[in-house]
């Protein structure tokens, strides 16, 4: 099995596990308070943004076993830390506006759109 399949099922299980925080927000919220959460949407968003990721990983390594390299590595970077962008917000959102968050946020951003730009063009290309 191809490495971009396989990052796509390790993330669509992040995304499944981390329903749990998601549900904790519902039937225990203090747990989450007394973990210092301070915006217990932002798990939410990773959770679903986790499961997303997960689900084009599969998708394009399913449909281009042989994407090159560059664009594999972009497309598994961008997947990854995309929905752990979320994370460090969920306990302070003021970390958005700090200059390290901002530059991470353009470049995971960047080799996203980069990535699935280019698997685009290989498959149009197949």
């Amino acid at each position: 099995m191809n490495v971009v399949v396989q990052v796509g099922l390790v993330l669509l299980a992040v995304g499944a596990l981390s329903g749990w925080a998601v549900m904790l927000k519902v039937a225990f919220p203090d747990v989450l308070r007394r973990a210092g959460v301070q915006s217990p949407r932002r798990l939410l968003q990773a959770h679903i943004d986790f499961i997303v990721m997960g689900v084009i990983l599969i998708a394009v390594g399913t449909a281009l076993p042989d994407l090159a390299t560059w664009n594999r590595v972009l497309l598994i970077v961008g997947t990854i830390v995309n929905p752990a962008l979320f994370l460090p917000l969920a306990w302070r959102e003021s970390i958005a506006d700090t200059l390290a968050y901002r530059v991470v946020t353009v470049l995971s951003f960047s080799a996203m759109s980069i990535a699935t730009v280019g698997a685009a063009v290989a498959g149009l290309q197949a």
